[in-house]
């Protein structure tokens, strides 16, 4: 199971916003500069989490793209499932009906409890942790400002 970079990008464009919080809107094409993402591309990220409540946009001449909410309050499940869906390993735990093997299914069981890790790890990360993080190893290794 891999991540898209769909998940990827968007996880390090709302980072890339994240450290910025109370600073305003970031315009898109800076966001884009900074983490190397097609800029097009970002921006049908960008309309995902806005729709789902994540960023607000400003349009005009200071405009760009803030976060919601304060990055203690947003957790990396959030982002993740706007982008990806839910993070389950298999698609016999998807919420679309399972599988019809699923009662004599030993290894449902298994992936069940991989899935519940995988929700706990995402679901208790904030962006405020991955921002904190970054800056921790930003000075350690020198200014280079990476996410992901």
């Amino acid at each position: 199971m891999r991540l898209s970079t769909k998940g990827q990008y968007g996880l390090r464009a709302v980072l890339d916003l994240a450290d910025r919080f109370g600073q305003g809107p970031v315009p898109l094409n800076t966001v884009a500069e900074r983490e190397e993402i097609s800029e097009h591309y970002l921006e049908q990220l960008m309309s995902q989490l806005r729709k789902a409540g994540i960023v607000t946009s400003m349009r005009g001449a200071q405009g760009g793209y803030q976060l919601s909410r304060n990055p203690e309050e947003i957790t990396v499940a959030e982002v993740i499932d706007v982008l990806e869906g839910p993070m389950v390993p298999v698609d016999c735990l998807a919420s679309d009906g399972g599988c019809r093997r699923s009662s004599v299914c030993a290894a449902q069981s298994l992936w069940k409890r991989l899935a519940e890790a995988m929700n706990e790890v995402l679901g208790s990360t904030t962006l405020a942790d991955l921002v904190e993080e970054n800056h921790r190893l930003r000075s350690q290794n020198g200014d280079i400002m990476y996410y992901i």
